[in-house]
């Protein structure tokens, strides 16, 4: 690729064109933003690495300017700058750019944060697929026993993370062992049943000053998602308080809405699941990816079963790359468990099906399942796509396992 580099630090300028030269990549350094704004639309690199604080135009301007010129509506816009305030990433963001990194900066992973933000990837991380309560021992260790926490990662954006069952650990202890520096994430409870909340106090970034974490979460009636988080970290359940956390933490309440984050837009509707429970749809990069546990998808015939209902999940999940969704039970287990809120796997797989989903991932296992019989399930629902003509491709993925969209 071709890189444009400006910043008035002669420091930063020879290390970032270092970097980017050992990795096979162009470069057009500059120490003037005035200058860069006249060569660029000459140049037309794949991608601009700006600093913001320069004399005369400043990154925010430049960026500006540079985003104007519909010519270069495909280049991309790296900030990076010493300044770690979240209204100046959100600032740069809203002008344009693509992602922001923060100074000082470390030569042996800065090539890995620019290649993530202009690759534009998308990337699914699984760190627990289990409900209700983990499951440990040996019968579930390629699954993992673990209760439901799923990542993503969006080039340049804050990890995104969705509920903080037990598996969130195992999540914590890979962005511990990181060591990244001031790290930022976004986290989405789907409702507040404990294997979806009770693992929060695990999540180690949570104490580390300078982290900025903000949880969203469904608004029970009289319960915010704030209290519901803090209640059950009250000395009489669990020794340490959340005013032990250390991160700035932010607490929002959802219902049914939209919500934009520069170039993520996360959905939310209702599901069905007793109290106030969402699923959430994520857009971001051309790719799209839904969240829907817990949820119960009635048998049909059932007088409980709604088709209204039925017909706006397929809506909201409707082409998806990837639907990770509640398949509790296989159907010979459902009968005796129907009204706990959760679905089998004749009704996901037809869902999928109706939706023409790219990708179906089953997910929030009964915790008497052992890895055995998920492949029994797996192997069922792939037949039931079969049998349905549909072209869906359906997967059980295990703890720590990847996908990149």
């Amino acid at each position: 690729m071709k890189f444009y580099v400006v910043d008035d630090d002669p420091g930063i300028l020879a290390l970032v064109q270092k970097v980017l030269k050992r990795a096979g990549h162009a470069v057009v350094i500059s120490a003037s933003s005035g200058q860069a704004l006249k060569e660029i639309p000459v140049e037309r690199p794949d991608c601009v690495i700006t600093d913001l604080m320069m004399p005369g135009m400043d990154g925010f301007e430049l960026t500006r300017e540079l985003r104007r010129r519909t010519e270069l509506a495909a280049m991309k816009i790296i900030v990076i700058s010493a300044k770690t305030y979240d209204f100046d990433r959100r600032r740069a963001k809203e002008l344009g750019a693509d992602g922001y990194i923060t100074k000082p900066l470390a030569p042996d992973s800065l090539m890995q944060s620019i290649t993530d933000i202009v690759a534009s990837q998308v990337k699914l991380a699984y760190w627990g697929v289990h409900g209700t309560l983990p499951a440990p021992g040996s019968a579930y260790t390629r699954y993992g026993g673990n209760t439901p926490c799923v990542s993503v990662e969006v080039g340049g954006e804050p990890l995104y993370v969705f509920d903080c069952g037990s598996g969130i650990k195992r999540l914590s202890d890979r962005v511990m062992a990181a060591g990244t520096q001031r790290f930022s994430a976004r986290i989405f409870i789907t409702h507040t049943h404990w294997d979806h909340i009770n693992t929060v106090p695990f999540f180690a970034p949570l104490y580390v000053r300078g982290n900025q974490i903000e949880v969203f979460g469904p608004y029970q009636g009289d319960l915010t998602i704030e209290r519901a988080i803090s209640a059950q970290m009250e000395s009489v359940y669990f020794p340490v308080t959340i005013r032990e956390f250390g991160a700035r933490l932010v607490f929002r309440d959802l219902r049914e809405e939209t919500l934009e984050f520069g170039p993520v837009t996360i959905d939310t509707m209702l599901l069905s699941h007793p109290g106030y429970c969402l699923g959430y749809r994520l857009k971001a990069r051309g790719r799209t990816l839904c969240y829907i546990t817990d949820n119960e998808l009635y048998l049909p015939g059932d007088a409980r079963r709604n088709e209204r209902y039925v017909e706006q999940l397929a809506d909201f999940v409707r082409g998806a790359d990837v639907l990770i969704t509640d398949t509790t039970y296989r159907d010979a287990e459902y009968p005796s468990k129907v009204d706990w809120g959760h679905s089998c796997v004749s009704q996901v797989v037809e869902l999928a099906a109706r939706a023409e989903v790219k990708s179906l991932h089953l997910f929030h296992h009964d915790p008497d399942q052992t890895d055995d019989d998920i492949d029994l399930k797996l192997e069922e629902a792939r037949q039931g796509l079969a049998r349905l003509g549909s072209k869906v491709v359906c997967e059980a993925p295990s703890e720590e396992s990847t996908v990149v969209l």
